[in-house]
């Protein structure tokens, strides 16, 4: 089978239930298993790893071995659980919705110290240099409340007008505002106004490039 989609459509069929009732038994949206195309989000993984134990997901994920694990093989580790998904740093702006199951996923990580993360994305650009340098890897926790920030803390932040950024956030002096700063002193701080901003990831560490 060619696709996680045509796999997981032959682990619902054995199980003899509908799409549907497996969708509601793993919380998923109405829809999800029609609508999947290429990837399956780790948070996802780990719902129908729990509904659904006896599933290899190593084998959902990448076809190999057997559709159902042997005997006492419980652990979501042990069954397969690819870990947290580097992005294209243009896609965390479709994190977290229904086109993030489309979306290419670059590679997946297994790092102990980020079980909070949601998601990785690569740095572009020295704009925050000497904290992080282009080509390293940050780990990011989505925040759902756009309207919150921890002040001096460093955020992913999607914006309308001007695409992801990864900059300090602190309090801007003007009503309806952040302050973007950059820790390179040769970028000058900006303030970005909080209607302008569609998703917001605290960053909560650093795989360092070298």
């Amino acid at each position: 089978m060619g696709s996680v989609k045509e796999r997981l459509k032959a682990f619902i069929e054995k199980k003899g239930i509908s799409v549907r009732s497996f969708e509601t038994q793993c919380g998923l949206s109405y829809g999800y298993v029609g609508n999947m195309r290429q990837s399956i989000q780790p948070d996802k993984i780990k719902r129908i790893a729990h509904c659904f134990p006896e599933l290899n997901t190593g084998w959902l994920l990448t076809g190999e071995g057997t559709m159902l694990k042997d005997e006492g093989e419980s652990d979501i580790e042990q069954a397969g659980d690819p870990g947290l998904p580097l992005i294209p740093i243009e896609a965390f702006a479709g994190y977290g919705s229904p086109a993030f199951d489309d979306m290419r996923v670059e590679d997946y990580y297994q790092v102990a110290e980020f079980k909070q993360a949601d998601f990785l994305i690569r740095v572009k650009g020295n704009s925050m240099y000497p904290k992080y340098s282009s080509g390293d890897i940050i780990a990011c926790k989505v925040v759902k409340e756009t309207l919150f920030f921890q002040w001096n803390k460093i955020y992913a932040i999607y914006t309308r007008s001007q695409g992801v950024m990864v900059k300090r956030v602190k309090k801007s002096t003007m009503e309806g505002y952040i302050l973007l700063v950059s820790d390179n002193e040769k970028y000058e701080p900006f303030d970005v106004p909080l209607s302008d901003i569609e998703a917001i990831a605290l960053v909560i560490g650093v795989i360092r490039v070298e």
